[in-house]
């Protein structure tokens, strides 16, 4: 496939979508549309604890959120292969494949078949996950009277995993505002479906629709990427295929992407087994899940915001215009931390009331630990930043050192803030997120100066 060929698909099929792709280069448009997909995401997590909260025993709900971490595993379980698509493609649609990926040794050539064979791999990503939560159900490890909602469930987060890649390959071809309008529409309609579980709908009737809509949406965007990139249809069965080509062209970075990723999920999601070992108090552990998901909002504003900043910042790059990148990536930064400002500030005066209508009264957090919060999302602010930036790039092996740094920090913060509290008396849940936050800091000050030095020229 070569890439005249596929740029003369692409041209044509611009056509067929000519109304959103005319907004597509707005800076200020596309930005919107993608924080009002971010708004949509959180509403959409906060109601899947608003309403299994209240539909689950404490103790099943308890093991409902183990479940979520180990959904959030698989979901990231892509192993940063989108984020090697996005770089080689992008590359790839600007011309610059031969031009400064080579120099800078960022990857090889991309070629289309390799999308069908990274989702192939991802399928059987999912598989060894719904495995897993097969056998942890079947053991009783994960504790339910519903097994076929926990893995509905399962198996609707994992959607996730595909959605991914393919909104990161329509994100590379220019399609980004395309998708958003897609995720958006799938994403207004389940958060309806969650909430009518409230009135008496079957829950598990309501997270199976919810897929339905999840395969629909997939199926429209990896039609675009088809078309777009002059793809045939022997290429999604793999007709031809050597695995051995395309993990030899994909291997440094694959090596690179698995371990990045590996390491971000395990300190991202680690707290929740390790408060589970320290402690049976479910209140440390719904802290936890509040302080997640309010680091996983803001993640999303931040990496909406740099999506939507990709498009100049990569063609600025790879075209050589230092100055003009090192200018997007400052406004970028005071972006990102102004918004985390914004969010500290709306924690301090109302993340208690959030709390408490969040999990129903069985955990509220106490001021002490929402400052805790505020300062932690200034840290993650300059993380995301500089971890977005980077991927974008394709310059993964990069990001490993702090990736590592940060994960054996988040494991310390457990059992540091178990000791703390023996000794202090303190509550395990404010030391924990405090030592936690601490962490954020230290991590953040490591990006910050990898970032500089990116753009630096």
């Amino acid at each position: 496939m070569t890439q005249k060929r596929a740029t003369g698909s692409f041209a044509k099929a611009r056509g067929l979508w000519a109304p959103i792709g005319n907004l597509e280069h707005d800076p200020c448009v596309l930005a919107l549309f993608k924080l009002a997909n971010v708004g949509l995401a959180m509403l959409w997590g906060f109601a899947v604890t608003f309403v299994f909260v209240r539909l689950l025993p404490v103790e099943e709900f308890r093991a409902f959120l183990l479940l979520v971490a180990l959904a959030n595993f698989t979901v990231s379980a892509d192993f940063g292969f989108s984020g090697i698509i996005y770089a080689r493609l992008r590359r790839f649609r600007l011309g610059a494949t031969e031009a400064r990926g080579a120099v800078d040794g960022e990857g090889a050539a991309f070629r289309p078949q390799d999308v069908a064979m990274l989702f192939a791999f991802m399928g059987l990503v999912v598989l060894v996950g719904a495995a897993l939560i097969g056998a942890g159900l079947a053991s009783g490890h994960i504790g339910t009277q519903r097994p076929g909602l926990f893995i509905a469930f399962y198996l609707l987060t994992a959607t996730n995993i595909f959605g991914i890649l393919t909104k990161r390959a329509l994100a590379a071809l220019d399609h980004n505002l395309l998708w958003d309008v897609i995720d958006a529409v799938r994403r207004s309609l389940s958060i309806a479906l969650l909430l009518v579980a409230l009135l008496g709908v079957p829950i598990l009737l309501s997270v199976c629709v919810q897929i339905a809509l999840a395969v629909l949406a997939l199926g429209f965007g990896l039609g675009v990427v088809h078309v777009s990139t002059g793809m045939r249809g022997s290429d999604w069965l793999l007709r031809g295929a050597r695995p051995g080509e395309v993990a030899s062209g994909y291997m440094r970075d694959m090596g690179t992407t698995m371990a990045l990723t590996l390491s971000d999920v395990a300190a991202y999601n680690a707290p929740y087994f390790g408060i589970a070992a320290v402690t049976h108090d479910p209140r440390p552990l719904l802290v936890f899940d509040f302080v997640f998901k309010i680091s996983r909002a803001l993640t999303s504003v931040i990496r909406a915001l740099t999506e939507a900043a990709l498009p100049r910042l990569t063609a600025a790059y790879h075209e050589g215009r230092i100055a003009r990148a090192r200018q997007i990536v400052g406004r970028l930064t005071l972006l990102s931390l102004v918004s985390a400002a914004v969010l500290g500030l709306g924690l301090l005066l109302a993340g208690s009331m959030l709390s408490r209508v969040l999990f129903a009264g069985k955990a509220v957090l106490t001021l002490s630990e929402l400052a805790g919060l505020a300062v932690l999302l200034f840290g993650l602010a300059m993380l995301c930043v500089s971890t977005y930036v980077h991927m974008g790039f394709g310059r993964f092996a990069a990001l490993l050192p702090p990736s590592l740094a940060f994960l054996a920090l988040s494991v310390l913060s457990v059992v540091a803030g178990a000791w703390v509290a023996r000794a202090t008396g303190e509550p395990f849940a404010l030391c924990f997120v405090a030592l936690y936050a601490v962490s954020h800091v230290v991590i953040a000050l490591r990006h910050g100066r990898m970032l500089w030095g990116l753009v630096r020229g």
